[in-house]
């Protein structure tokens, strides 16, 4: 079969591009970059096509970058296959792109490819023991200018490793929250409706915020606060700028949206005539079903005081589940206070003794002890008789010391209160 030859690619050649795309995802092959990245190299890097009349039977795309170069994307049509047009297009490409200085041209293939004779044939060498590594990044350029605007931000991936503990709420969290909104197309072979909504509850200092910043973390979206006391000075009310804000978080491609202490802007309505804050509540009441309908999305929602929360809030419809968070048990107590003993004294210090003095201790209480515990045993080191003896960190002793001194955020009453508003309103 013969009669074909090679041009530059023209805007519309997009068509036959994405014939040839689909042509070797059909042999159940995975192409290395993706079609979004063919399709925009065809029009800002480099591109040849083999054309048969008007058909394009073949298609080689490329990109350079100061001395290196890209094989983006090779495919010849199958009944074209053997007649030398992978050869000739690498060719045509290889020249287009030398003006660039280029000192290697390299291509990556998937392992199941056979199809290599073209590169062969251009002098292209196999490289033995080489792996690919690929990333996505979840937040894209644009994104950020809109974020930075909202008081948003991108976290660190490590932030879901790094809570201490409460193995039983990272658990419940993972499996209700992380992993159908990470993998939605498995959750929905299974008919999962990945959450758009839910609501940490418990007491003051017990980890709400870390779990909601873990969560964005952990599915690498942007992380956005409202902060309902900043929204209050805005010209148009709080209720207008909530509204204004929401409006703004819908352009962003994924965000988990945290409000902390939400009770001051939900709580249950009453009076005549009706005050202003209820307005606030209604306006929240009605963001919050425009919010579900988008995808990418998830509202997390803290309160220390759920009983002062409006009824409707609550209500199956609005959130997903109502999540308690409580106080952090012996491992995740054990697992706090290894964060803030320094390595020079980790093995000196009896753990098991700080854990048991420890319970009853949100992690707040326990960062304020151990920091306590710390701040003692510089000055002792900094200030101690000259023949008095070295003091390497903080000891047991210290931190039993520290312990005592601090004041539990939550009292037994508070601790038997959430207990039953466990009983009441947990939704898991």
């Amino acid at each position: 079969m013969t009669g074909w030859r090679l041009r530059d690619f023209h805007s519309d050649d997009l068509d036959g591009i994405l014939r040839l795309w689909e042509e070797i995802k059909a042999s159940d092959t995975e192409p290395v970059y993706g079609l979004s990245e063919v399709l925009a190299s065809c029009q800002k890097d480099h591109a040849v096509v083999a054309v048969h009349g008007d058909e394009v039977v073949g298609a080689a795309v490329g990109r350079a970058a100061h001395a290196q170069g890209w094989i983006v994307f090779l495919a010849t049509a199958d009944k074209w296959q053997s007649q030398g047009i992978g050869t000739a297009m690498l060719a045509a490409l290889e020249a287009r792109m030398a003006p660039h200085g280029m000192t290697k041209l390299s291509a990556l293939m998937p392992e199941s490819e056979t199809k290599v004779d073209a590169f062969l044939n251009r002098g292209f060498e196999v490289k033995k023991n080489l792996r690919y590594f690929e990333r996505h990044i979840p937040v894209q350029r644009e994104e950020l200018k809109l974020l930075g605007e909202l008081g948003g931000r991108v976290l660190p991936r490590d932030l879901w490793q790094k809570v201490g503990g409460m193995a039983r709420e990272k658990e419940l969290l993972e499996r209700r929250l992380v992993m159908p909104l990470a993998k939605p197309e498995l959750a929905e072979q299974y008919g999962v409706s990945p959450p758009k909504a839910v609501v940490l509850f418990g007491p003051p200092g017990t980890g709400k915020t870390t779990f909601a910043k873990a969560i964005a973390s952990r599915l690498e979206w942007s992380f956005v606060e409202v902060f309902p006391s900043r929204l209050a000075a805005d010209p148009q009310g709080l209720a207008g700028a909530l509204r204004e804000t929401f409006l703004k978080i819908s352009e962003l491609e994924h965000a988990v949206v945290f409000i902390d202490e939400v009770e001051e802007i939900a709580a249950q309505r009453s009076g005549e005539p009706p005050s202003a804050m209820q307005g606030v509540t209604n306006e929240l009441l009605k963001i919050i079903p425009a919010f579900r309908e988008q995808p990418g999305r998830l509202l997390v929602c803290a309160t220390n005081f759920i009983r002062a929360l409006d009824s409707a809030f609550l209500r199956h419809g609005r959130f997903d589940y109502v999540v308690p968070i409580g106080l952090p048990d012996v491992a995740a107590r054990q697992a706090i206070w290894e964060r803030y003993i320094p390595e020079t004294v980790s093995h000196e210090v009896d753990l098991a003794v700080l854990v048991e003095q420890s319970d009853g201790f949100s992690p707040a209480d326990v960062e304020y002890a151990a920091h306590r515990a710390s701040q003692h045993a510089l000055e002792k080191a900094l200030y101690r008789a000259g023949d008095g003896p070295v003091i390497n960190g903080p000891s047991t002793e210290d931190y039993a010391l520290a312990i005592s001194e601090t004041r539990r955020t939550v009292s037994d009453e508070v601790a038997a209160e959430f207990l039953e508003d466990i009983e009441r309103l947990a939704r898991l």
